[in-house]
């Protein structure tokens, strides 16, 4: 499943998106109650975080929602009505961060054999780990701000886990139990303040530095999240072009890693690193974003993700 959050008629609400459609998963909870059974878990709040706390329940009724959708679209006699406030084309709504407000960003360095070579860095022998805070998130589309204080603003594509369910110390072995599902990440970040600083977080922390949608993909879907391409483009230029098997530290190993020094929670993100390909870095010259870019960032099955560059006004 691809999991959304968006806007549809001025109201908020989480859904599925299915064929160019998103179904809105609290109106058809609602209507289809009396067919998924009086033990089905109600889905009423337009909240990822709290859908994901529910744990498997939770996805469990969006299937059966989906189930339920997708025959009443096929039946050539069901009341067309019956779909009103409940489908909604994918044109008419607004799409957000699939999870807006997670407890935690916890982001990877230096995390590609390529990225790691062309920063002239060595490989890290353990993963090195930052944070962005939650204000950094921006919706799909939503615009990235340059901010006045920096002139030198680059992109990161980065695929991103989100975790379902709560753990601390997890094995290796079990940490797809603890994963929802991915999604594509912006780790934007000013690098003149980044290498000024001599540390990641005031750098890539502005607000909007941290794009991120537009699906939440269930890891069903995803039978191999180290094997996937991934890459990034400015005004339709190629820039990034790489694959996550080139990530030095692979995704289990990460959940386990971050797991050994702070509780994960539903919800949560993991923004597994970038490869090679950054502005920074670019010969002859750098290739950094500025105002009136457009940057998309995309992962094979996973997603495209588009964002404009706005400059700060006073």
């Amino acid at each position: 499943m691809k999991l959304v959050s968006f806007t549809a008629n001025n109201r908020r609400s989480i859904g599925i998106f299915l064929d160019r459609k998103i179904i809105d998963l609290i109106v058809a909870c609602k209507a289809y109650q009396d067919e998924l059974g009086s033990g089905t878990r109600l889905i009423d709040s337009p909240d990822m975080v709290q859908f994901l706390s529910q744990g498997e329940e939770s996805i469990k009724t969006a299937k059966q929602i989906v189930s339920f959708v997708e025959s009443k679209i096929s039946d050539k006699y069901a009341e067309k009505s019956e779909m009103d406030g409940l489908l909604f084309d994918l044109d008419g709504v607004k799409l957000h961060a699939p999870v807006s407000n997670p407890r935690k960003i916890v982001c990877l360095g230096l995390n590609y054999s390529d990225h790691a070579k062309e920063a002239g860095k060595p490989e890290p022998k353990e993963p090195i780990l930052f944070s962005k805070p939650p204000t950094a998130i921006a919706d799909p589309e939503q615009p990235i701000i340059y901010p006045k204080i920096s002139k030198k603003v680059d992109y990161e594509v980065e695929l991103a886990l989100i975790i379902g369910k709560k753990g601390k110390d997890i094995p290796i072995e079990e940490a797809f139990d603890h994963i929802a599902g991915y999604t594509v990440f912006n780790d934007v970040s000013a690098r003149d303040i980044q290498f000024g600083d001599g540390q990641w977080f005031r750098g890539k922390s502005f607000d909007t530095f941290a794009p991120m949608g537009p699906y939440l993909v269930t890891k069903e879907h995803i039978p191999d999240p180290n094997n996937l391409r991934l890459g990034t483009k400015v005004n339709d230029e190629p820039r990034q072009n790489s694959t996550t098997a080139n990530m030095i530290f692979k995704v289990p190993h990460l959940v386990a890693f971050i797991s050994q020094v702070m509780t994960l929670e539903p919800g949560d993100i993991i923004a597994t690193g970038t490869p090679a390909g950054v502005g920074i870095f670019a010969k002859p010259e750098p290739k950094l974003l500025k105002p009136g870019d457009t940057v998309e960032v995309w992962i094979e099955n996973v997603g495209v993700l588009r964002n404009p560059v706005h400059k700060e006004y006073a």
